[in-house]
């Protein structure tokens, strides 16, 4: 690994899986970012998906803003509009992802 870089361990679910098999990537994996971290949008650039079709993004298990930074060693995934109703509330996914704070 060079210096000052680092891994994230990224995962994509549902309809954002064609953009990884478009480009025959695995749909879990893992991606480099600079060691000072970088915004989830920019790393969902970064990786081939398109932001205005990512609902929701999770850092370690919980939800966050799309603006807000991953850091090296983080777990992020992807999810795609359409998760069902029941599920939305469970994993607290909310509409306003896209603000920027």
């Amino acid at each position: 690994m060079e210096e000052g870089h680092m891994d994230v361990e990224v995962r994509v679910f549902g309809s954002l899986r064609r953009y990884m098999d478009q480009k025959n990537k695995p749909y879990h994996f893992h991606h480099r970012i600079d060691g000072k971290g970088c915004q989830a949008n920019f790393l969902a650039k970064q990786i081939g998906l398109p932001i205005e079709e990512v609902e929701a993004v999770f850092r370690n298990g919980k939800v966050i803003n799309i603006f807000d930074k991953v850091m090296p060693g983080d777990r992020v995934s992807f999810f795609p509009f359409g998760t069902p109703g029941p599920y939305r509330i469970f994993l607290g996914i909310m509409r306003d992802i896209h603000k920027q704070r």
